[in-house]
């Protein structure tokens, strides 16, 4: 099982066997968005090898009134950030517009808290007619992803492509009609986290991100 299922021996070796199929696959001048923390040594990778922008992509939980964890929404980062909020779930809890615009603002400054932090004053590159690749280093339920993807759509980009290394085919199925192309490397029968698939899946750290970044920004 040890040797059937450890794939990728770290987060940038599933981004270098990601980049080598995509490598084909993609028009002149495509923007990496990575999510973090995992997502940014994968796209590393792939940004590297395709000579392209790499961007950070963050996106937060607005949780429910007195039930932080129960999201109801999320906030998308980006040059036009964008409120995606769970229709349905609203519907039955009905927060209040008040609540909603402030949980917003406080999610946009720890947005623009965190962007600091790890791109200093560089500011979110333009999607609008560009080809976007959003990497992480895996999806298991695929939340944050669907979050993500309708985020980036509202920004205009020209062609949207979700690259991942693995993901259970439940999740790319519900995620297909979102992107125009998912470039998966495996599609597991038996499922369990993504970690399972990683000989070494230690967390990403702050440190890391803001090297990646800035190696490949100052290159």
């Amino acid at each position: 099982m040890e040797q059937m299922t450890r794939l990728f021996a770290d987060r940038r070796d599933a981004g270098r066997q990601l980049a080598a199929r995509l490598t084909d696959k993609v028009a002149e001048n495509p923007v990496i968005l990575a999510l973090p923390r995992g997502g940014v040594p994968v796209a590393y990778e792939i940004a590297k090898a395709l000579d392209a922008e790499l961007d950070l992509l963050m996106v937060r939980k607005i949780g429910a009134p007195g039930w932080p964890e129960y999201g109801i929404g999320a906030v998308v980062d980006g040059a036009d950030p964008h409120l995606v909020m769970n229709d349905d779930i609203v519907r039955q809890i009905a927060p209040s517009p008040e609540y909603i615009r402030a949980e917003l603002q406080r999610q946009l400054k720890e947005i623009e808290r965190r962007r600091h932090i790890y791109c200093g004053d560089r500011k979110p590159v333009n999607l609008a007619g560009r080809t976007v690749i959003i990497v992480d280093d895996g999806i298991a339920t695929g939340g944050t992803i669907k979050a993500a993807l309708k985020g980036v759509r509202r920004n205009r980009p020209r062609r949207i492509i979700l690259a991942v290394p693995v993901a259970p085919q439940s999740t790319l199925d519900e995620l297909e009609s979102q992107c125009d192309e998912i470039m998966c490397l495996y599609v597991p029968a038996d499922f369990g986290a993504v970690g399972a698939f990683y000989r070494d899946f230690t967390q990403t750290e702050d440190r890391e991100i803001i090297s990646l970044m800035d190696s490949l920004n100052d290159s």
